[in-house]
């Protein structure tokens, strides 16, 4: 069985960030396709499961247990589950980047506002 999910239906708030929770549609995994401007990005804050971050365009300052790595087109980061992190979106153009969550659901702890 195939199930097809238009992304644009998925869309949050008044952005372009699209948010797949897999337990709705029998998958294993959720996901955020992040659409960011420069200076966005989510607050500090942690999963009992890792995730997994591909970036398809752009740069970001990612923060992981209070250190700072960069973040480019190409890159892949894991953060092991229960590791404190954020990303803020650097640079002059949009920063794309697929959020992969090892979980059906999103479960978050949120550090910060």
């Amino acid at each position: 069985m195939l199930t097809r999910v238009k992304g644009s239906e998925l869309v949050i708030g008044a952005g372009r960030t699209i948010k797949f929770e897999g337990e709705s549609y029998g998958s294993g995994v959720s996901f955020f396709l992040v659409d960011n401007q420069p200076g966005q990005g989510p607050g500090l804050h942690r999963h009992p499961y890792s995730e997994t971050w591909v970036v398809l365009e752009g740069e970001a300052v990612v923060t992981a247990d209070g250190e700072d790595f960069s973040a480019q087109v190409g890159d892949i980061l894991v953060v092991e589950a229960g590791t404190a992190h954020r990303f803020t979106a650097v640079g002059d153009g949009t920063l794309r980047v697929m959020c992969i969550h090892a979980s059906p659901r999103f479960l978050q702890e949120n550090l910060e506002p």
